[in-house]
């Protein structure tokens, strides 16, 4: 029986980001991942999708992204950092094995998974959330006889062309897609609130700088201004489609509909309107399915101080969002959280920590 002193479930951006880190010691780990090729979560991605950072903020750490043709990534370009990005460290990958499982056998986590037992002394989960799509409960939803798609099953607006398209979410996804679809259907914006368009000149360099700051604020319980306030990771950054987009007006937003019927919608003054699709953009959570023989995860989340889980001690969770991590879950931030969990993963297997 081999005993890792670490094992990453999740081969994507997290993943490496801890991998990295690890490489600098005299570890025996390992990164289990589900996936056929490297490129994690962004394989799942829609076809055109675009970065809103350009490569220098969109890298991970020890090696910066190769500046491209234009200013903002494409997915595949990125992809193709990912897997230069393994193949430059040699981390010791093995692909295509399924988590299914993890328990604990006295100190020891035991991770079942499709290709056997792995055990190790410590745990890092980095599955993140993009196989954990979201999508709000309405009344009648079951009713309604048209296509439902979450962003993550949208590749490309092939077999939309001329339908009635309900894009929800007001985030860059919800906003990137729209303007694709909106070149070949008809198509209404549902968004929470008036989606906020940052000014042309800034992009995620600036969003996460500031959004940074305002943490650090809020952290130090300084207090934050109302400009602040606007500044958030869910602004829309001008990228090239999306200025394109704003030339043809088509950013008309309108607030949740009430319910569905069988042949589309249901506005809150009872007005119908029919729907072909409708295109959730509504997000992710956390995929903690395979933790759950741990018990302890409670409303999807596991305490933790840091990135650290309070009740699971040897177990770290890096990627899933502000609460492993400040801005844990992007590119540019999860550096930062993987680095502190190193450390103390280390500190935990010198029985220091």
């Amino acid at each position: 029986m081999k005993i890792h002193d670490c094992i990453i479930i999740g081969g994507g951006q997290a993943g490496l980001s801890v991998a990295y880190f690890l490489r600098r010691h005299a570890l025996e780990y390992l990164i289990l991942d589900n996936r056929e090729n490297a490129g994690g979560a962004w394989q799942d991605t829609w076809d055109s999708l675009k970065l809103f950072s350009p490569a220098t903020y969109s890298s991970l750490s020890g090696w910066m992204m190769p500046k491209g043709k234009e200013e903002y990534p494409s997915k595949e370009e990125f992809i193709e950092y990912l897997v230069r990005y393994e193949a430059k460290y040699n981390f010791p990958i093995q692909r295509q094995t399924e988590v299914q499982r993890v328990h604990k056998e006295d100190t020891l986590f035991v991770i079942e998974t499709n290709r056997g037992l792995y055990y190790t002394k410590t745990l890092v989960s980095a599955t993140g959330t993009a196989q954990n799509p979201y999508i709000p409960n309405f009344p009648n939803q079951a009713l309604f006889n048209g296509q439902q798609l979450h962003s993550q099953q949208y590749k490309n607006s092939k077999g939309l062309e001329g339908k009635k398209v309900m894009v929800v979410g007001g985030g860059n996804s919800g906003a990137q897609i729209l303007a694709e679809v909106s070149k070949v259907a008809s198509c209404k914006w549902v968004t929470t609130e008036a989606p906020y368009f940052l000014p042309e000149e800034i992009d995620g360099r600036y969003l996460f700088e500031e959004a940074t700051r305002k943490f650090h604020a809020q952290s130090s319980k300084q207090p934050v201004s109302k400009q602040d306030n606007k500044i958030s990771l869910n602004n829309i950054v001008q990228v090239e489609v999306v200025k394109e987009a704003l030339k043809r007006n088509v950013f008309e937003s309108f607030r949740p509909f009430h319910s569905f019927y069988k042949d589309g919608v249901v506005w809150a003054n009872g007005n119908k309107e029919t729907v072909d699709t409708v295109l959730w953009c509504t997000g992710f959570k956390a995929n903690l399915e395979h933790l759950s023989g741990l018990n302890i995860i409670t409303n999807n989340r596991i305490n933790t101080v840091g990135c650290r889980s309070i009740l699971e001690p040897h177990l770290w969770l890096v990627g899933y969002g502000n609460w492993t991590g400040f801005a844990s879950a992007t590119i540019y931030g999860v550096g930062k959280t993987a680095r502190q969990a190193v450390q103390e993963i280390i500190s935990s297997i010198d029985g220091a920590g």
